[in-house]
């Protein structure tokens, strides 16, 4: 699918979502450019997209087309042509889906809080679980949603009304641009038509509803909860597209099914911009979220395998999980600078290139619940065959990465990046 351009219906339409976010909003309204931290929390997921999905984040030139396993940022757009369907994973089991004509927007996120703009279209919210001091906020033309327990709710817009429905034990607070309205009980549904509000029972439940209940049932408690927390997201690609094995030195550990010969982690994706955490991994995997921003890679007799390490209670999103390198060539067939880096080995610290000050260029260990090793010289996988990825400086963001991994690179040519990296990002 080519660049989409959205309607412009939905365009003008979005205008006045915006106004109703200043409305509802504006208490939770903060100022200046967000800045990742260590307890950041972990972004949605776009982790299903079926027919038309396109994307634009701020900045970028036009929509494209939306790519499994991006992370959403403050500002992203998505939008679903009559074809299309999307899915984000908010939390451990909770969901945000959408479907045929809809744009979906992300306004805000902060800890414990995530405000979604509905420009036009129809969306479903299924929070299995929802962690306490936690809400989640639905703007439309016509009114705002608040939900803060677990539930289905969904939402239809059009250009002349707005519906919202909540279930099972669902509860939503309300407000309108005339101001707050009674709450929305389980089992009830309202419609705003033309400033009025009508309160109804909720409708039954549809095809689409129906869907929704089938696709969260295929979702929930897959075998990989048994060896990662459930707070990391994508446990059911990871029993589709690999198998766990157990290992007597790094315990419970994943091996990728069908990677070609010679794959290495980090090999097949490229780096985008988040705005919050700065560069960022996107791999071509439907695999390939848990093990880019969680744990660690180690090779088993020639074989990759994730290692997520021992189970934690707060497991910490990072952008990637990789040394970087600056170097002039690297020992491959690259001309001009370039920019290398290798999957993190078992304990080795990650050292951040984004975040504040303070954060940048010290060794971390977030959410890593395992050994730590200290003082890395030599960082454990550069030994590996193919291991070593890169690329050409003014490529480095640009592109996908293609035939750039090193066989054997000469550990000399090797310079670490500790902090950020002297790359910017340019509109795609």
């Amino acid at each position: 699918m080519g660049s989409t351009r959205v309607p412009p219906v939905l365009r003008r339409t979005l205008a006045t979502v915006l106004i109703l976010i200043t409305f509802v909003g504006s208490v939770r309204a903060t100022a200046g450019e967000p800045e990742a931290q260590a307890d950041d929390p972990t972004p949605p997921r776009l982790s299903y997209t079926a027919g038309s999905v396109s994307f634009w984040r701020p900045g970028g030139d036009d929509w494209g087309p939306a790519q499994v396993n991006t992370p959403l940022a403050e500002g992203d757009e998505l939008y679903t042509a009559r074809d299309g369907n999307l899915e984000l994973q908010v939390g451990a089991r909770a969901f945000v889906r959408a479907w045929g004509d809809t744009q979906l927007g992300l306004s805000d996120r902060e800890p414990g809080f995530l405000r979604f703009r509905v420009a036009a279209g129809h969306i479903v919210l299924d929070l299995g679980s929802l962690d306490p001091d936690t809400a989640v906020e639905i703007a439309t033309p016509a009114a705002g949603f608040t939900i803060d327990r677990p539930g289905y709710y969904r939402v239809d817009v059009t250009a002349e009304r707005t519906s919202f429905s909540a279930r099972r034990s669902g509860r939503a607070t309300m407000a309108t641009a005339s101001g707050p309205v009674p709450a929305v009980e389980a089992g009830e549904a309202v419609v705003v038509d033309g400033g009025i509000v009508r309160r109804l029972a909720a409708p039954d439940l549809d095809v689409w509803d129906r869907w929704n209940d089938a696709r969260t049932a295929s979702l929930v408690a897959p075998v990989s909860d048994q060896h990662v927390p459930a707070q990391v997201y994508g446990g059911t690609e990871l029993d589709r597209y690999g198998a766990w094995r157990s290992d007597p030195t790094y315990g419970s550990v994943w091996v990728p099914a069908g990677v070609a010969a010679g794959w290495a982690p980090y090999s097949t994706g490229r780096w985008i911009w988040d705005p919050r955490f700065g560069w960022t991994w996107l791999d071509a995997a439907p695999w390939g979220w848990a093990p880019y921003h969680y744990g660690r890679w180690v090779s088993l007799g020639g074989v990759w395998a994730w290692a997520p390490g021992p189970m934690v209670v707060r497991p910490v999103y990072a952008p990637a999980l990789v040394a970087f390198f600056g170097t002039p060539a690297v020992g491959v067939h690259v001309a001009g600078p370039s920019i290398g880096w290798v999957a993190l080995g078992w304990g080795e610290p990650v050292v951040p290139w984004w975040g504040r000050p303070h954060f940048v260029g010290r060794p971390w260990w977030g959410g890593w619940g395992g050994p730590r090793v200290q003082h890395v010289t030599v960082h454990r996988n550069v030994t590996v065959g193919n291991a070593v990825v890169v690329v050409r400086s003014d490529h480095f963001g640009r592109r996908s990465v293609h035939e750039a991994r090193v066989a054997r690179p000469d550990l000399r040519d090797l310079q670490p990046v500790r902090g950020r990296l002297d790359v910017k990002p340019r509109p795609e």
